[in-house]
């Protein structure tokens, strides 16, 4: 038995379910292609509730990275329907989009995606400023969110005077400061060594059991054993939920 298959039996058990914050119901994404039709998704359904640790697994082709945008309202269905916190975000004007994926969706990326010439604080600020808290406030929120992921000892270091593991806690401290719905995140631990990523997924298992609902996207099987429930893709449809 491989040790990601052993891993995954020795999940501990998931902390209770709160409210309905994620809901699609029939959803499809149709690409065009030049004169080929891509069916992304072929009518997916799913609800994630808060405190909720899911991983989204699938092969390449299968979904999942047109799922991710979906639920980061990065992108909308073709067809179908999906509801965060009980508003049909087919409805939502692109200023109200701009406001959950601000306010209500923290985002970690593969690639940090991190302001080079900024340092840690700024870059943690910075969807603070998007969403017009004053200076001082957003400073010190900023700095206790790089404190919660154990950068209290560099706040002023820029991208380049931190180790990879380091950018990436910057990310999720980023992704934190706004206390969103959910902490989605695209294959989190993609640019670091294993060592480097499981400290990032211990802090993930962290932050879980502090309340926060997260949603890891990933193909690795042993980045997904972390989470309490896994849902499978395969060619757009889900293959299987557990």
């Amino acid at each position: 038995m491989s040790s990601a298959h052993a891993t995954l039996q020795a999940r501990p058990p998931a902390r209770p379910a709160g409210a309905l914050v994620i809901e699609i119901e029939g959803v499809t994404k149709l690409y065009q292609m030049g004169e080929e039709t891509i069916h992304a998704l072929r009518g997916v359904s799913l609800k994630i509730h808060r405190n909720e640790y899911l991983a989204i697994m699938g092969p390449s082709g299968s979904g999942k990275s047109t799922m991710m945008n979906m639920l980061g309202c990065l992108d909308t269905p073709t067809s179908g329907r999906y509801e965060f916190n009980r508003k049909n975000v087919a409805t939502m004007t692109d200023d109200e989009l701009a406001a959950i994926r601000n306010r209500e969706i923290g985002f970690v990326f593969q690639t940090f995606n991190l302001l080079p010439r900024a340092d840690a604080l700024r870059n943690v600020e910075l969807p603070l400023i998007y969403a017009g808290i004053p200076a001082h406030e957003r400073r010190e929120r900023a700095r206790l969110a790089l404190e919660h992921v154990g950068l209290g000892d560099r706040v002023h270091h820029r991208p380049n005077e931190l180790s990879g593991g380091q950018r990436q806690r910057v990310a999720i401290a980023r992704a934190l400061v706004n206390s969103p719905s959910i902490i989605l995140a695209d294959e989190p631990t993609g640019n670091l060594d294993s060592r480097t990523g499981e400290e990032i997924m211990a802090l993930f298992e962290t932050l879980y059991e502090q309340g926060n609902t997260i949603i890891v996207v990933t193909h690795e099987e042993d980045i997904a054993a972390h989470a309490r429930r896994i849902v499978r893709l395969r060619d757009g449809l889900i293959e299987s939920d557990k």
